[in-house]
């Protein structure tokens, strides 16, 4: 199983779709560096050999920003928002939609699943016994 950037990535797929389980890189980044490494993207991992391999993590490690770095780096940036008090740093603070959506409805993901809403109209009044 080829480890590249610290993953171990599948091998009986295709190069260019295994690639993708590296986060940070994408279906268009995969396609753009086996391109530059002059790889077959119909070619799967297992088969490639460990000259193909090294190329490959000589150029993801040198040009690019993966995994632990990127992750580091989202979550950095999210604690500098939180810290200066914006108002997406608040918005992350409180679990809440960052990017503008409506919160009235449609947030069910965000929240955590929470079903507010009870069911219509009152309950009938308790009969006397």
């Amino acid at each position: 199983m080829p480890r590249i950037a610290g993953v171990n990535i599948p091998e009986n797929k295709q190069i260019l779709i295994s690639l993708t389980y590296i986060y940070g890189l994408g279906f268009p980044l995969a396609k753009k560096i086996l391109a530059e490494t002059k790889i077959k993207s119909s070619l799967r991992a297992k088969d490639l050999s460990p000259d193909e391999t090294n190329r490959l993590k000589e150029i993801i490690e040198k040009n690019y920003k993966v995994e632990g770095d990127l992750r580091r780096e989202k979550m950095l940036n999210i604690k500098r928002l939180k810290d200066i008090g914006c108002w997406r740093g608040l918005r992350h603070m409180k679990g809440l939609p960052v990017r503008g959506q409506r919160t009235r409805t449609n947030t069910r993901t965000v929240r955590g699943n929470v079903r507010k809403t009870v069911g219509s109209g009152r309950k009938p009044a308790a009969e006397a016994t």
